[in-house]
C-alpha cells in the first residue's frame, strides 16, 4: 500500500527532541490514591468554579515550596551535581492549534505558590487563548525548533544542564493532564526532575494522583511521603483559598446591594 510523507512541522520537531533529552532520564513513578472531598465541596459552592487545572498547579507549588527536592534538577555542567532552585517554575502543557495542526507546547508561570488562584486562572487563560506567536515561551521554542538538529540539540543541552538556565529555560517542574477528556497518562516523559499529573476526579472526590520523578535527584520514600502532604494541601489551604473566593464575592455582592 502507498502512503504519502508527511513532513514534521516545527512543533513535531519540539516534541522529539524533548523526547530524545527524556529517554535519559531514569524516571520512576509513585502514585496515590487520594480523597480530595473537602476541595471538591468548597469549589462546587462556588458559582464560578476555578479548574481543576489551577487548583493542583497552587497546590503542587505549596508542596514545591516546603519539600526542597522537588526544586533540584540533575545537571552536568560544571560537573554532575544537583542544583536546587530557591522558588519553583511551573512548566504547564497545552494543546493548541496552529498553522492547521494541534500541537503541544509550554507555557512558564514562576512561582506559583506565590500567586493568587485567580492571577493563576488569568494565566491559564491567557496561554489558551491568545495568539500562538503571541506567547514568548510558544514563540521561542517554535523559533528554536527551526533550526538545523545539531543547533537545536546542543541548544537544548547546554539549557538543560546549566543550572540557572534550565529553570529559566524549562521550569523545575511540569504539569500534563487530560483528566477531562476521561483519560489519564501512565507514563509520560518530561527532562524535568518531577512531572505529575492525576486521573478523573470522582463524585466523592477520589483522584489517582502520580509524581514521575527522577530517581537521580530522589527517592520513593521522599515521593510517597509528599504525595501525602499533596493531599493535605489540597484539602487544606487549597481549599481555604477557594472559600476565601466565595467569601470575597458576598462581600462585592452585599457592597453593591447597599450602594443601590
Amino acid at each position: 500500500m502507498r502512503g504519502r510523507p508527511v513532513k514534521l512541522s516545527a512543533a513535531r520537531r519540539l516534541v522529539g527532541d524533548l523526547m530524545r533529552f527524556s529517554i535519559g532520564v531514569p524516571r520512576v513513578t509513585v502514585q496515590r490514591h487520594m480523597n480530595i472531598s473537602a476541595l471538591q465541596g468548597v469549589r462546587s459552592s462556588q458559582s464560578e468554579r476555578p479548574s481543576w487545572t489551577v487548583l493542583f498547579l497552587k497546590g503542587y507549588g505549596l508542596l514545591s515550596k516546603e519539600t526542597p527536592e522537588l526544586r533540584r534538577a540533575y545537571v552536568k555542567l560544571p560537573r554532575p551535581q544537583l542544583y536546587e532552585y530557591p522558588a519553583s517554575i511551573a512548566s504547564v502543557a497545552h494543546e493548541r492549534e496552529h498553522e492547521g495542526e494541534r500541537v503541544v507546547l509550554l507555557s512558564l508561570i514562576k512561582t506559583p505558590e506565590q500567586r493568587s488562584i485567580t492571577e493563576l486562572s488569568a494565566l491559564l487563560q491567557e496561554a489558551r487563548s491568545r495568539p500562538v506567536l503571541e506567547i514568548r515561551e510558544f514563540r521561542r521554542a517554535l523559533k528554536v525548533a527551526r533550526l538545523p538538529a545539531p543547533l537545536r540539540r546542543l541548544l537544548m543541552w547546554l539549557g538543560l544542564n546549566m543550572g540557572r538556565q534550565r529553570g529559566h529555560r524549562f521550569g523545575t517542574f511540569q504539569l500534563s493532564v487530560y483528566s477531562g477528556l476521561g483519560a489519564e497518562s501512565l507514563n509520560p516523559l518530561t527532562p524535568l526532575t518531577t512531572i505529575f499529573n492525576y486521573g478523573p476526579i470522582g463524585e466523592d472526590g477520589s483522584v489517582t494522583v502520580r509524581i514521575h520523578y527522577d530517581h537521580r535527584v530522589m527517592d520513593g520514600a521522599n515521593v510517597a511521603r509528599a504525595l501525602a502532604r499533596f493531599e493535605e494541601i489540597l484539602n487544606g489551604e487549597v481549599a481555604q483559598e477557594v472559600g476565601r473566593l466565595r467569601q470575597a464575592g458576598d462581600a462585592s455582592v452585599t457592597t453593591s446591594e447597599r450602594s443601590a
